[in-house]
């Protein structure tokens, strides 16, 4: 016993200082553009951008009050964050490898030894009990880094998992923000169709009252008729599409579809873009994206299981020792005399395994090129996505101008035109139609609006935006 406790101390020391086998992560090398290819689109700048708010700049109290709902009550986000609690459970498994375990136990039974195999002591009963109490101890010594590389791979998969949280997160937000402008533009859009179904109506009974007068023609009578059904049948559809955004808010912030309805259905404007959008540099979307520095991360755990796998062609070291007493006599239990104790190092090696050793380092190592394209193609996507929101935002400022200009013209030539058919000078055909270009401008520019609105949520999306703010909460 004292020859073996000399040589604990080196254990410990070799146990806890070894060396760790397999590749060490290293965050790869990416080729990344120095600047957006559209940042020369209107309404942006390369500017740093701060995300860490950004529905706030839409001055919207609903919009805030909606977001606030959503962070506290939403469920994707109680799984996301079940699952880091998971993860975290996960890590406290691994890392209870790096400590001894300690087994305690006890026993009893009734014994009958045989007096034919061996000679048993003058005056001991082959017929006997046996009372056994005892603590057994066990530490891998980790010389090979397996236990260190399995603690690292958790580590890695719990950050994944906390990213993981963070994407979710950055996606409600964009998500709450982008139904409620869904819902404000069917709002609007009603808004514009119950205004055109008014004025039509007083075309109709215009054309109506010419008609009885033998001025118009009953043709006129029922192109007036029918381009006001047109627009009516309009209005139901555009009620579907209120009420869906309705219900799927109410989802996004935990409630039952129905239960917003009486709140939400009372009409608002579309929120307003900011005067410009900061939109920073390609490099520092890789660092704030929660979505890549999740795969980063799944890459790091990939790349440590390669080292756990390793460490099985190697031996095994552990240091084990048992002490504890045991007597055929309860009395005699815990006397001196019935104590017993042993401690010393064992080594379990797998000489032959039929090659699954080296095939599971196989998997691991295909694995982890997985994890690398997945990290590559996870990136090229986010920059993707952050360029088509740029262009859809800059090109939709262009159109709703466009759009601002043709409702303006058609307001002119629908005025003029109504006058000019009730002095005989035009047919009706052509207060119709202005009639007929009006309404679709009008609608046109709101969807425009809410279009430019949404493209500018995806930039914040597809920036990564939002997250930091939640996190900073108490």
């Amino acid at each position: 016993m004292k020859r073996i406790g000399r040589w604990v101390p080196i254990l410990l020391l070799v146990g806890t200082q070894g060396c760790a086998v397999g590749p060490d992560h290293r965050a790869p090398a990416l080729t990344l553009p120095g600047a957006w290819g559209q940042r020369d689109q209107p309404g942006v700048t390369s500017t740093t951008p701060d995300l860490t708010a950004w529905w706030r700049r839409f001055g919207d109290r609903v919009l805030d009050t909606l977001i606030d709902r959503a962070v506290a009550k939403n469920l994707d986000l109680k799984i996301a964050l079940a699952n880091v609690q998971e993860a975290r459970a996960l890590r406290g498994v691994a890392g209870a490898d790096q400590f001894p375990a300690i087994n305690a136990s006890g026993a009893y039974s009734r014994v009958k030894d045989s007096e034919s195999t061996r000679t048993l002591p003058p005056g001991f009963d082959p017929e006997h009990h046996l009372f056994l109490v005892g603590l057994d101890a066990s530490w891998e010594l980790d010389i090979w880094g397996r236990v260190r590389r399995s603690v690292e791979a958790a580590d890695a998969t719990l950050e994944a998992t906390e990213d993981n949280r963070r994407d979710a997160l950055v996606i409600v937000l964009a998500e709450v923000a982008r139904n409620l402008v869904e819902l404000r533009s069917a709002q609007q859009r009603i808004l514009i169709a119950q205004d055109n179904i008014q004025t039509q109506q007083e075309v109709v009974d215009l054309t109506r009252a010419r008609f009885d007068a033998g001025l118009a023609t009953d043709v006129d009578v029922s192109q007036a008729r029918a381009l006001l059904a047109t627009t009516q049948a309009q209005v139901p559809s555009l009620r579907v599409v209120r009420d869906q955004a309705i219900h799927r808010l109410a989802v996004l912030v935990g409630e039952a579809p129905a239960n917003l309805l009486d709140e939400l259905r009372r009409i608002d404007r579309i929120p307003a873009a900011p005067p410009s959008v900061p939109i920073g540099l390609p490099s520092e979307l890789v660092r704030r994206r929660p979505d890549v520095r999740r795969v980063e991360r799944e890459l790091a755990a990939a790349t440590a299981r390669i080292g756990v796998a390793t460490a099985d062609l190697f031996p095994r070291f552990s240091l084990t020792g048992t002490l504890g007493v045991a007597a055929i006599d309860a009395g005699k239990l815990f006397t001196g005399a019935s104590r017993f104790s042993s401690i010393g190092p064992e080594m379990v090696w797998p000489i032959f395994a039929g090659g699954r050793i080296r095939a599971n380092i196989r998997v691991q190592d295909a694995r982890q090129e997985a994890a690398l394209a997945r990290y590559e193609q996870t990136v090229l996507g986010a920059l993707e996505e952050t360029e088509n929101a740029l262009v859809a935002y800059g090109e939709e400022h262009a159109r709703q101008q466009r759009l601002g200009e043709a409702v303006d013209a058609s307001q002119v030539a629908l005025t003029l035109s109504r006058e000019l058919y009730v002095r005989g000078l035009v047919d009706f055909l052509t207060v119709l139609d202005n009639q007929r270009s009006l309404y679709t401008a009008q609608d046109q520019r709101v969807q425009s609006e809410q279009t430019l609105i949404v493209s500018l949520i995806a930039i914040y999306k597809a920036l990564g935006g939002g997250w930091e703010a939640m996190e900073m909460q108490p």
